[in-house]
């Protein structure tokens, strides 16, 4: 029973953790990267998207002085995207599920957080403009945001994550069961069961 809770918890990670940060961070092919803060200001970008683009997926790395961001469910960062007269995307960011975020050199203290807007699913060929602006979460030691696009990006199962978080609460508990009442794989043998060594003879103590 061990095993089988331990294929559970292994699947739930793969299914609510690995599959999405994966579908996130390398289907499709990167468009660009483009640099949307630094020097304390933030400035709109002009992208030209192609239909074959589609879909879009829109992520946003964060640079800042921080181990982790904790915003408190307060928005750390918005992102609207329009084109052809039109909002494609609005997006509030927050980074705080970002538990690995990358380093940006070993001399240095920043850490790169990334978080996803959302994807555009249809694009209109034509020059999209992105904002990224500020939002209420204001002691967040930002140093730089970059604004990345990727192309073909496959959409993750909206099921993925609870489905996958089921799986490992369901097989984190039962192993844990196993082990507390699982004993040394049986029960307890009875000491009486066994016949009494003799008392005299041969094999006597």
């Amino acid at each position: 029973m061990r095993f089988l809770f331990l294929l559970i918890l292994f699947a739930g990670i793969g299914v609510g953790v690995l599959y999405p940060w994966a579908m996130t961070n390398f289907s499709g092919h990167e468009i660009g990267t483009w640099r949307v803060y630094e020097g304390g200001r933030f400035k709109p970008v002009t992208v030209p998207l192609t239909g074959r683009d589609a879909p879009v997926r829109v992520l946003v790395d964060l640079t800042a002085r921080a181990e982790r961001i904790v915003s408190q469910q307060r928005t750390v960062l918005t992102l609207t995207a329009a084109g052809g007269g039109r909002t494609a995307l609005a997006s509030t960011l927050q980074f705080n599920h970002s538990d690995n975020p990358r380093q940006v050199s070993p001399q240095l203290p920043d850490k790169i957080f990334r978080d996803e807007a959302g994807v555009i699913a249809t694009v209109n060929p034509g020059p999209y403009v992105f904002t990224v602006g500020p939002g209420d979460a204001d002691d967040i030691p930002i140093r730089a945001v970059d604004l990345v696009l990727r192309s073909g990006a496959g959409e993750v199962d909206s099921r993925a994550r609870p489905v996958g978080y089921a799986m490992i609460a369901a097989g984190l508990i039962g192993f844990v069961l196993s082990l507390r009442f699982g004993g040394g794989g049986g029960h307890p043998q009875n000491p009486n069961s066994q016949p009494p060594q003799p008392r005299w003879g041969r094999g006597s103590k």
